[in-house]
């Protein structure tokens, strides 16, 4: 066969659109539907009582969008387009925001274990070491003078435990005030002066930070996470519900595959994530059979309300279940005919 040069011109032209439309990142970040694993492998507590069916840590999808990704996100039901300055701001960089995707999930973590352990009256130390700086906000007063990273350990000579104990010494501040921080950068103790600013309309101060608190919670008998790469803070509930099935000679699961999601604090309350919508159809792919979705004391748009609408959308057999707390979403598995 004899190629012209108007054929090889158009089969260029023809491939260079093609690598465009694949591979072209666009200033736009996609969600969609993720995946439902198995919690068994991720979390191991010594010891622990086996169970017959399964906890499910269920998983949104994201990342840059190309052209051809953009148009089908557009088309198919249940994927989210956002602009990627929305998902990721431009102060912070790729490498940071995976950081703190990976510090929430080890604080969701941590708050999980407390819940559990407590729960299931087991032993529990906690170690208090400061406060990590998750990110600072752009042309803010901690702006050139905190790090991503750093651990503030004190402010003003008083010793900072938790992120409480910074966010209620601020409370009590006014704007231009300043405040001496005790921090500790990659091993140097460091000592930082921030002024106060007033940072929203309502009149909230602050200095312009994210952060999360450094604590290290020891227990008996031990547990252990195995989540990878996965980050972010909406895995709590169902942390602290395998655990707490591990803990326990009652088998709490009662042969069934049990999904859900919801970030959990240290009193043991669910609170809303994103992305609930998406996490229902992940958990339905899978053949789950129960799935929690944060309640929020019944607010119209609350992650249940949504999970519940795309559930009859998808025509599932999955029970959506309603919680606020841990103890709401545990006593609904006690009281399941097993």
């Amino acid at each position: 066969m004899k190629l012209t040069k108007r054929f090889i011109i158009s089969s260029t032209l023809a491939i260079l659109l093609a690598i465009f439309l694949s591979f072209y990142q666009l200033p736009y970040y996609i969600y969609k539907p993720g995946e439902a694993d198995e919690l068994n492998p991720i979390v191991e507590v010594e010891g622990a009582f086996p169970s017959k069916g399964d906890m499910h840590l269920v998983t949104v999808k994201g990342g840059p969008a190309t052209p051809i990704q953009f148009l089908m996100a557009k088309i198919i039901p249940h994927q989210e387009v956002m602009p990627i300055e929305q998902v990721i701001p431009k102060e912070i960089s790729d490498e940071e925001y995976f950081h703190a995707q990976l510090l929430m999930m080890e604080n969701s973590q941590e708050a999980s274990i407390m819940v559990a352990y407590e729960e299931a009256d087991k032993e529990i130390d906690i170690e208090y070491d400061g406060i990590y700086v998750v990110s600072v906000m752009e042309n803010m007063p901690a702006d050139g003078i905190l790090e991503p990273g750093d651990r503030i350990v004190g402010v003003d000579d008083t010793e900072i435990k938790e992120a409480d104990d910074l966010i209620r010494y601020i409370e009590k501040k006014q704007v231009d005030d300043k405040l001496t921080l005790d921090i500790i950068r990659e091993d140097k103790s460091l000592t930082k002066d921030v002024e106060l600013e007033q940072l929203s309309e309502e009149g909230k101060i602050g200095i312009g930070i994210k952060l999360v608190t450094d604590r290290h919670v020891n227990v008996t008998p031990k547990v252990n996470f195995s989540s990878g790469n996965i980050g972010g803070p909406s895995a709590g509930l169902m942390f602290a519900l395998e655990i707490y099935d591990q803990l326990t000679e009652e088998d709490l699961t009662g042969g069934l595959n049990i999904a859900g999601t919801g970030e959990i604090d240290y009193e043991g309350n669910v609170h809303r994530i994103g992305g609930v919508d998406k996490k229902v159809i992940a958990a339905h792919r899978k053949g789950c059979d129960i799935f929690f979705a944060a309640n929020e004391n019944g607010k119209k748009d609350s992650n249940y309300a949504v999970a519940k609408q795309t559930a009859e959308e998808i025509d599932t057999d999955m029970k959506i279940i309603p919680v606020d707390t841990f103890e709401e979403a545990l006593t609904y598995l006690k009281e399941l005919e097993k």
